[in-house]
């Protein structure tokens, strides 16, 4: 049979499963902010921020977290909810991938700064050892941003084959 561009690669379910998997994830960490109030209402956004402050915010956000994010911890604690709620919906379902990968590179980042720095004077190596917990999956959603992770099982697709 010869090669078309429509005939999905083993790249594009590949990039499928990625996409679908990490908008798992990102239920998962939304469901208990968003069905629960410990994170929005109750103090668990401000625990961890104040956590990232005393373990290992990067220096340049350190005034961000204390004169922006702490003083507007409860919208801010709304927002990130329902934007892993948001980005986690939209990846599994294929709905405005490059958005929400844009999104979820930029919260990524946002952790990454809050709170992965190995301290000053740490060899370079640390840096990156430091931050696999948010570099991780910045580079996948990186990778799903370039990608067209969107070609295959995506609900447009199964409505359109549904017809």
């Amino acid at each position: 049979m010869p090669f078309t561009h429509d005939t999905p690669t083993r790249n594009d379910h590949a990039m499928a499963f990625l996409r679908i998997t990490i908008g798992i994830l990102f239920l998962i960490f939304a469901q208990y902010k968003v069905f629960g109030t410990a994170f929005t209402l109750h103090g668990g956004f401000q625990f961890w921020i104040n956590r990232f402050l005393q373990e290992g915010a990067y220096p340049f956000m350190v005034p961000v977290l204390r004169g922006f994010v702490l003083p507007n911890a409860t919208p801010l604690a709304f927002l990130a909810a329902y934007g892993e709620l948001a980005i986690g919906l939209s990846l599994f379902f294929g709905i405005w991938v490059r958005r929400a990968s844009f999104f979820g590179l930029l919260y990524m980042l946002t952790l990454l700064f809050s709170s992965n720095y190995p301290g000053p004077g740490a060899p370079l190596w640390q840096y990156f050892g430091a931050s696999l917990d948010h570099s991780v999956l910045a580079l996948c959603f990186l990778s799903l941003m370039l990608a067209q992770s969107d070609k295959l099982w995506t609900f447009k697709h199964f409505l359109v084959n549904r017809r």
